[in-house]
């Protein structure tokens, strides 16, 4: 039976003008992350990562700590759903209904504008699943889920005898989509699921030509040290 680590990409520049990079604890993250892979000699027969930007200095920060890696396959079903889309297109359709003012730009990076985001984000990601949000200004959720697992079982190629261990690199949403997709769980599920995944937190699978089976969601054990636990975050 092999082995599946897949991993949310470390800490973005989230309330700067380009998201889609890594922050200087980002990168911290992502070498804690391979230090703890090296330290017990986890070699990776296959790598997958998303084609972002923060998956790709992810990935490169767990290989700069000396893990043995495969080259890493591009898959574009591994990237995150557009927060600001969604969220735009759901306080749009508010407005029409409600003659709600609807949110423009981004917000700044406090932690008032987090806290504001994440409850806008989670109301749009709701009406997201419940299908809600206009498919012309965002792709439907089920569309979303089905690509990410899709590349989750191309990840597990099942009777691959060469394979023992497997190393993808995504964002929230679709490790969110993925797990709550295989567990059978409904879509409203994803939405808290998505909510609460930690930068350069990882969930383990063990695979086999049987089946794919999870065997822990989420975990930062790089990072629960007294000196790191400051360090766990969401963006």
């Amino acid at each position: 039976m092999a082995e599946l680590h897949l991993v949310r990409h470390a800490q973005a520049a989230f309330g700067t003008e380009d998201y889609d990079r890594l922050t200087q604890l980002g990168h911290q993250q992502a070498g804690w992350l391979g230090d703890y892979f090296r330290e017990r000699g986890m070699l990776f027969d296959r790598v997958l990562c998303g084609s972002l930007r923060r998956h790709r200095e992810t990935l490169e920060g767990i290989g700069r700590a000396g893990v043995s890696l495969a080259p890493a396959q591009i898959d574009s079903r591994l990237d995150e759903y557009d927060p600001q889309r969604l969220v735009t297109a759901h306080q749009a359709a508010l407005q029409q209904e409600r003659d709600k003012p609807a949110v423009a730009g981004p917000l700044a990076d406090t932690e008032a504008s987090r806290r504001e985001h994440f409850r806008l984000l989670r109301d749009a990601l709701t009406a997201w699943t419940l299908g809600r949000v206009d498919p012309e200004v965002h792709r439907t959720f089920r569309s979303f889920q089905e690509d990410a697992y899709e590349a989750f079982k191309a990840a597990c190629k099942p009777g691959d005898s060469a394979v023992e261990r497997v190393l993808v690199v995504s964002s929230g949403g679709p490790i969110s989509s993925i797990v709550a997709h295989h567990l059978d769980m409904p879509p409203s599920s994803f939405v808290a699921l998505n909510l609460q995944v930690r930068n350069s937190g990882f969930c383990e699978i063990r695979f086999s030509g049987r089946g794919a089976h999870l065997i822990s969601f989420n975990n930062v054990p790089h990072l629960d040290t007294p000196d790191r636990r400051r360090y766990i975050t969401f963006s």
